[in-house]
């Protein structure tokens, strides 16, 4: 067997589930992010269900729910039978996974969990089981086949609920005004909570790092300011100090070949025009954006007047540990 053939044809088969999925989303999906937003707006939360394999992917659901703004708990559905029922609370909404829907374990949970919750929203690969009948709310997430040659192996099916709870996390952070900040208090360890806590200010290079000139000197004496800088650009300004353009090693070399006065020549001939800045209150995440859709190997930092305050290198950010 060729492994890569076979890893191919995995990959299609749950891109194919996932375009059926898809192509079946309608109003029960609108209906559900509208009732879990009532459920939210009242202090309510997610109680997340499921066993087995739709278990699992119940925990990674759950995980994005919290992380993205929308408060939820994993519900074991053996433990919940024996006394951690306590968990939910009025008013909660019940986020349950079974692709069956038959699964016996989470039918006998129903009942009682329906005492407390104020709706029921099923995901399953079957809209008439007995879940579907129970719950609020059906998002239909059947899938043309699992990926398993024999057909049994949760695979398709799984990614597919798993995509569902995606987009119903995404949809409520997106409804709720979800904002960067609010991502960032959630995530204060690690790679992703330096770059969404620390701004910008205080990663920039300034003082005798940030290179900067007026737009009147020559090129040549611009040189001798990115030198001592130890900058690969400077940044051009105007005579009230605000930004107006910058100019790049790179402009440099792609200049002396085809203009011999390039050094004599002042830098507003030679800059670009309205570069791309960045302000010192911004997030370093932002600054990682930027990079990452830019082609620049430096980014301007300016003040609220428009002043270059400060510059950020490309360079520095795996030494900070933000990307």
């Amino acid at each position: 067997m060729n492994h890569l053939d076979r890893a191919r044809e995995v990959f299609a088969i749950e891109q194919a589930a996932l375009a059926a999925v898809a192509a079946r989303l309608g109003s029960e999906f609108h209906h559900a992010v509208g009732r879990l937003l009532q459920v939210l707006s009242v202090r309510g939360k997610v109680v997340v269900v499921g066993v087995g394999k739709s278990g699992n992917i119940g925990r990674k659901i759950a995980a994005t729910l919290c992380s993205t703004g929308s408060p939820a708990v994993v519900l074991d559905s053996v433990d919940a039978l024996h006394g951690d029922l306590g968990i939910v609370t009025e008013g909660d909404a019940i986020l349950a996974l079974s692709y069956s829907g038959e699964s016996e374990e989470l039918i006998q949970l129903l009942p009682p969990l329906k005492r407390f919750a104020a709706l029921v929203v099923a995901l399953t690969g079957n809209p008439k089981s007995s879940l579907a009948r129970e719950a609020t709310i059906v998002l239909d997430c059947q899938v043309p086949r699992e990926a398993c040659r024999f057909n049994l192996a949760p695979t398709s099916s799984t990614t597919a609920m798993l995509v569902m709870g995606d987009a119903l996390a995404l949809a409520l952070m997106d409804a709720r005004g979800f904002t960067q900040e609010d991502f960032a208090i959630r995530h204060p360890a690690g790679a992703i909570g330096r770059a969404l806590w620390v701004r910008i200010r205080d990663i920039m290079r300034r003082g005798d790092r940030n290179a900067v000139a007026a737009e009147s000197i020559k090129v040549r004496d611009a040189l001798l300011i990115m030198t001592r800088a130890k900058s690969g650009s400077v940044s051009v300004v105007d005579q009230s100090g605000k930004l107006v353009g910058v100019f790049t090693d790179g402009d440099l070399r792609r200049r002396m070949s085809s203009d011999e006065g390039l050094l004599t020549r002042t830098l507003h001939d030679v800059m670009t025009p309205r570069p791309i800045s960045i302000s010192e209150d911004s997030l370093a995440v932002e600054a990682l954006r930027i990079f990452n859709q830019r082609d620049i190997d430096d980014l301007i930092v300016v003040n609220e007047s428009g002043e270059p305050v400060g510059m950020v290198d490309s360079q520095d950010l795996p030494k900070l540990k933000l990307m």
